[in-house]
């Protein structure tokens, strides 16, 4: 199969099977992507993740046009998002069109209420993988418990990206002083 075909099917089948949205992707891309395919190492992964929350829009989108891109350059790029955004649009569609007659019924209702949990599920799985296998130092992971309270507290999103960057900087400062690096 051309990987251009490879990378698109590979997408589709992530975007039509996960529900939640790009977090609760981010365990189905990795299993994909590394485990399955080895077009990135884990490391790698990682860093593709990272810039994809940072970057303005969508995880999954923005996750599937950086490996996309690493494995195919720009058409691969663009066959990893069309393939990664086509059944969400096709199923929003049909949910438009078909769905919205029923909005108030209240099996549909139940049957939203019980996807919940999944995804929550889905969501937490992610986090423990990408902690797993990130390699942060167990003392690094106050910063990461830190952001969490500043965000419960109020903190923008924004504010504690730049600050972490700053640490980062700061961190990376004090280690090649004091000779650590």
């Amino acid at each position: 199969m051309p990987q251009l075909l490879k990378l698109f099917i590979t997408f589709l089948k992530i975007g039509a099977f996960t529900f939640g949205g790009g977090y609760a992707m981010i365990p189905l891309i990795e299993t994909e992507v590394v485990d399955k395919n080895g077009w990135l190492e884990s490391e790698e992964f990682l860093d593709v993740i990272a810039i994809s929350q940072s970057a303005p829009g969508a995880i999954a989108v923005n996750s599937s046009l950086f490996i996309g891109y690493r494995v195919s350059g720009t058409l691969g790029a663009l066959a990893c998002m069309l393939g990664v955004v086509l059944p969400s649009f096709i199923i929003i569609l049909i949910i438009s069109a078909f769905l919205y007659q029923y909005r108030d019924n209240r099996v549909v209702e139940k049957i939203f209420l019980g996807v919940r949990p999944a995804v929550v599920a889905l969501i937490a799985s992610a986090v423990y993988k990408l902690i797993k296998t990130s390699k942060i130092e167990r003392k690094l992971l106050i910063v990461s418990l830190l952001a969490l309270i500043g965000i419960l507290v109020g903190v923008s999103p924004v504010v504690e990206i730049i600050l972490a960057g700053l640490g980062g900087v700061a961190f990376l400062k004090y280690k090649e002083r004091t000779g650590e690096l």
